[in-house]
């Protein structure tokens, strides 16, 4: 059986360097000072901004506002997704708002609402929902 993690807060990760040592408690890993990686097994309820790139591996209910957003094969958000990049290998839905291109891979699945500026759905790759184009 699984271990699964589950934090509940807000993070905004314009931290200084006091304030660091969180994602030690919330097994988030932040690969450079401006990115994160929620890896697989993690469970996160929350808000997350984060000023880099988002790797997504586990779990998200919530909202997560980033510059780019790659969300892996075994990655799920659920919720409010602001972006200017999508790149999608596991399951992305609700509420999704990219400013730029959402890429769509043969093993992504994105249902809900979307709005982008341009998309790229790979053959296999699934889109179920409302889709609506926004201009530059």
């Amino acid at each position: 059986m699984k271990e699964h993690h589950i934090c509940m807060v807000h993070i905004d990760l314009h931290y200084d360097a006091d304030q660091s040592n969180l994602s030690n408690y919330m097994s988030l890993v932040p690969s450079h000072n401006n990115d994160l990686s929620i890896p697989e097994g993690v469970t996160f309820v929350g808000s997350i901004n984060v000023p880099g790139v988002a790797q997504i591996n586990g779990d998200i209910t919530g909202e997560i506002t980033c510059k780019e957003l790659e969300v892996g094969p075994q990655g799920n958000i659920k919720g409010k997704v602001q972006a200017e990049g999508i790149e999608v290998h596991g399951q992305l839905e609700n509420d999704i708002n990219c400013k730029g291109l959402v890429k769509i891979f043969k093993t992504g699945k994105v249902s809900g609402k979307l709005s982008y500026l341009e998309i790229d759905i790979e053959r296999g790759g699934q889109f179920v929902g409302v889709m609506s184009h926004t201009k530059s």
